[in-house]
């Protein structure tokens, strides 16, 4: 499974019309990865030694470094292991808000998301992957209208 979904990434990415160069990408360290939801609850910071995973946007952030936070028992372990946009756009830590679901959220909420997007994870915490649902569609097939380079608010230098 984990080889199919690197394939599809790769042959998804691979379509974009820019070239590296002129996009001045940085070398991945370690390849990204796609994570169904199943997949990103193992890291749900209960396992000793696992990493410790949250989704924002379908980004999938390793928290780590902030297990004080995001940890077994810790303030925030709920928003971990899975995509929590609603939740971190509301400031909630409610079960319904713990969804990649931003149906129905103010302009408020949504500007308060991208600060907290941008200015706290995307320069705290690493990006090991995205979520499937990013690109591909319930049935599992790709998302044709997705394009890396058309996502608002995500830098394609930064995430691809």
């Amino acid at each position: 499974m984990f080889y199919t979904q690197s394939v599809l990434l790769f042959v998804l990415l691979s379509g974009c019309s820019a070239n590296e160069s002129t996009l001045n990408l940085k070398p991945a360290s370690i390849p990204v990865r796609l994570f169904t939801e199943e997949e990103l609850k193992r890291y749900d910071g209960s396992e000793e030694g696992q990493p410790i995973y949250m989704a924002i946007k379908g980004v999938v952030f390793d928290v780590t470094t902030g297990k004080e936070f995001y940890g077994k028992g810790a303030p925030y372990n709920a928003l971990v292991g899975k995509d929590s946009t609603r939740a971190v756009a509301k400031m909630s830590l409610d079960s319904a808000d713990l969804t990649h679901d931003t149906t129905g959220l103010t302009e408020k909420q949504l500007k308060s998301l991208e600060q907290i997007f941008t200015g706290t994870y995307k320069t705290k915490y690493p990006i090991v992957g995205y979520t499937s649902r990013r690109i591909l569609n319930e049935d599992g097939s790709p998302n044709k209208d997705f394009k890396p380079e058309d996502q608002s608010n995500l830098s394609i230098r930064d995430e691809f």
